[in-house]
């Protein structure tokens, strides 16, 4: 089936935001998005309504959307709660055992793994997402979906550029990454919920270093003494 203007428009801005084309904070442009998609107003603002309910947009009245932001007490929040959600959607997945849900799954897996041998990080950031999402949707608890689905948004977001490893270690992470997937949809298939939670978490580990970095940006360059005596 071919896919709508309004469905497009909507699945193109959830990844727009994933991958930090619009950061976190930004106002939208209703007039330049509904023409980009071929939308009237309100069609575009029903979808804003619905990634403000995903947790991906903030309606502010009188001013239009906005992106959530970033904020510090956001992540410290994110960073302390994560991974209890993660590893609980990959237990409850576990002790449903998938059924029809596995083949999602491997099929997200497989997208994550063609992403990264193709060096395409942004798809391995999608694919990444659409694998956990997939747990969330197999865990078939309906309380914990919503909480999941707010965390993976901020996970997708602050852990921009993981896939794009630069050094040897980077790379070793990334591999680990494939590797623990594949464990987990092991995990589940067999119903070993302990296994798949330990996964889980230790899949969180494996990003959480990068995603902390928010927090304590490196430093800026500083200019020794006797350099700056030198030049004045």
């Amino acid at each position: 089936m071919t896919a709508s203007p309004k469905e497009i428009c909507r699945e193109a801005l959830r990844e727009r935001i994933l991958l930090q084309d619009l950061a976190p904070g930004t106002e939208l442009d209703e007039g330049r998005i509904a023409a980009d998609y071929g939308l009237s107003r309100t069609p575009l603002r029903e979808i804003f309504q619905v990634l403000a309910g995903e947790g991906y947009l903030r309606l502010e009245a009188n001013r239009g959307a906005r992106v959530v932001s970033l904020e510090i007490a956001t992540v410290r929040a994110f960073l302390q709660t994560a991974p209890l959600i993660l590893a609980t959607a990959a237990r409850l997945a576990a002790e449903v055992r998938g059924g029809a849900g596995l083949e999602p799954l491997k099929a997200a897996q497989l997208r994550f793994q063609q992403a990264l041998e193709g060096g395409d990080d942004g798809a391995a950031a999608l694919a990444d997402h659409g694998f956990h999402t997939q747990l969330g949707e197999m865990a078939a608890n309906p309380y914990m979906l919503p909480a999941l689905n707010r965390v993976l948004i901020d996970q997708t977001r602050l852990s921009r550029g993981v896939f794009s490893p630069g050094s040897k270690k980077e790379r070793k992470l990334v591999k680990k990454a494939v590797q623990q997937h594949e464990a987990l949809i092991a995990a589940i298939e067999s119903g070993a919920a302990d296994q798949a939670a330990d996964l889980a978490l230790q899949h969180w580990e494996l990003s959480r270093g990068h995603m902390e970095g928010f927090l304590r940006p490196d430093p800026l360059p500083m200019v020794p003494v006797a350099q700056a005596e030198s030049t004045a």
